[in-house]
């Protein structure tokens, strides 16, 4: 009896000890594959999808178990949700690379890819469960909508992206702020050697663009209320645009553009990104070295910047930067970004969001920008960019001026039309201040120049006015005085490059400042 009772007692032991953890697991953990198959990307395909598979499993059973996510685990399933329908989206080219191996790595690689494949497909099941369970407890929506099969048509110009640019139904953001104070820290600095510059004014409307190439579409458009021609681009994986430049991007350089977005709201997709990427591969295939950033769009929860590098064929860093630029992303931002040889910096309007020491491959010759978006809903969400310029440069102005006298810089930005100076230019005025503040006996000309557009006359009292402008902010924001500032406008009289084209154009928009 004893003997009997001590058998009963045990087998219920082992019951309890099996079924307490199913508390917390509820479905039988999937068995990572432990050898390796020889074709890398199917390798690193069943690496990163069980990768991912063990960041939601742990999660599996929150639901059964009556226990809330919180805002971090929330954070951490959004963030798996991006990538795990971004790996999914790889699956057809990892597929495509198994057909030329030998009958038995084949075989072995097809069965290692449907154990990742299912293994994925749990993964985004369960955590879009999750999240939509979360959100309803606190109250932030009732869908993640890559899944959903309901959406809100809120988008002002929904329909086909011809549509878009017949109704112009994005009105223009207002400036970020007119309290320009808040830029007296703004710290980028714009390259003076001008390699590439397109506000697509020189391309008809409904036309691809003459200065890029795809392996997509895309045209560009005109939009009510937001000035000038927009290049409107078209979502599809491994979609990219890529600006023609005429040599490779050098080491120290810098890239600005403005981003407008049309459609988004709380039910666009946690996967919704804009890619930026440096790559040294001229096509559309990713080289053995490249740095990419994904940008969000979406709205409902703050997914943060993803930062990726590929350094001589391996991932080095892959990781998610903390930001909520939900906001900026609906207002028109002013993108920049900044390459001093090694080091990456990011900015969205005045805020820097990214600076990494270790971005760039050392020795790589990154030749190429790559722009694409991912998951932005055709006829409901669009996405634009205008005024792309690309410049050698963006170090240290300060010691040139003291050195030689004087500089001449394309940029400092205006309104077009007008004096009025935009945000994005602070990091030059910025850097002239520092001048002026280190030495208190230096006396500055403040010189303005204008393209050709509009009369002569026109144009000498507008550069005189920016000049002017850039005077007053030195005075106002950086507390300059007044009598070390003289200006003087040259309107179009000295132009360095051809007014009849818009790279000619840029750089001929400039102001000079010359030691008195």
């Amino acid at each position: 009896m004893n003997s009997v009772n001590l058998k009963g007692g045990l087998v219920f032991m082992a019951i309890v000890l099996f079924v307490l953890p199913l508390s917390f697991a509820q479905t039988k953990k999937l068995k990572r594959p432990s050898g390796r198959v020889g074709i890398s990307s199917v390798d690193q395909f069943v690496r990163e999808s069980f990768d991912l598979y063990d960041k939601v499993y742990m999660y599996d059973g929150y639901a059964e178990a009556g226990k809330p996510l919180t805002e971090a685990d929330i954070y951490i399933l959004e963030n798996a949700v991006q990538d795990l329908n971004l790996l999914s989206a790889s699956a057809p080219d990892v597929l495509g690379d198994i057909e030329g191996a030998g009958i038995l790595k084949q075989g072995k690689a097809t069965l290692q890819m449907n154990r990742a494949k299912k293994a994925l497909a749990y993964s985004l099941k369960t955590a879009k469960k999750l999240l939509t369970e979360g959100k309803r407890e606190t109250g932030e929506g009732d869908s993640d909508d890559p899944a959903s099969d309901e959406e809100e048509d809120t988008a002002a110009g929904s329909g086909s992206d011809n549509e878009s640019s017949d109704s112009g139904s994005i009105e223009e953001a207002e400036n970020v702020s007119d309290n320009l104070e808040i830029y007296s820290k703004f710290d980028y600095v714009p390259g003076d050697k001008l390699l590439y510059f397109d506000d697509f004014s020189q391309d008809f409307i409904g036309d691809f663009p003459s200065k890029w190439n795809t392996n997509g579409s895309g045209e560009v458009v005109r939009l009510n209320k937001a000035e000038g021609n927009w290049f409107t681009l078209l979502s599809g994986y491994n979609i990219y645009y890529i600006p023609l430049l005429n040599e490779p991007l050098p080491e120290e350089y810098t890239i600005e553009f403005d981003l407008l977005t049309n459609g988004l709201d709380s039910k666009t997709s946690s996967s919704s990104i804009l890619i930026l990427i440096l790559d040294d591969n001229d096509g559309f295939k990713k080289g053995s070295n490249f740095a990419e950033v994904r940008l969000p769009f979406c709205q409902y929860h703050p997914i943060g910047i993803r930062v990726t590098n590929y350094l001589s064929r391996a991932y080095v860093i892959n990781n998610v930067v903390s930001a909520d630029i939900r906001e900026e992303v609906l207002n028109r931002p002013h993108i920049s970004i900044a390459v001093n040889k090694r080091r990456f910096r990011l900015w969205v309007n005045q805020k820097k969001y990214v600076d990494i020491p270790q971005f760039i491959a050392p020795g790589a010759v990154l030749k190429n920008l790559k722009i694409g978006t991912l998951y932005v809903k055709d006829g409901k969400e669009q996405v634009f960019i205008q005024n792309l310029k690309i410049a050698e440069g963006g170090v240290d102005l300060r010691r040139k001026l003291m050195s030689e006298g004087q500089i001449s810089t394309n940029g400092i930005l205006f309104d077009s039309g007008s004096a009025k100076i935009k945000p994005q230019s602070y990091g030059i005025i910025r850097q002239i201040s520092q001048v002026l503040m280190q030495d208190e006996s230096i006396r500055l000309t403040i010189e303005g120049h204008t393209d050709a557009d509009g009369t002569e006359e026109t144009n000498m009292i507008l550069s005189k006015d920016r000049a002017d402008s850039v005077r007053q902010a030195l005075i106002d924001i950086y507390k300059i005085s007044g009598d070390r500032l003289e200006t003087d406008g040259k309107g179009e009289s000295e132009p360095v490059a051809d007014n009849n084209t818009s790279d000619g154009k840029s750089q001929n928009r400039r102001v000079v400042f010359r030691k008195i």
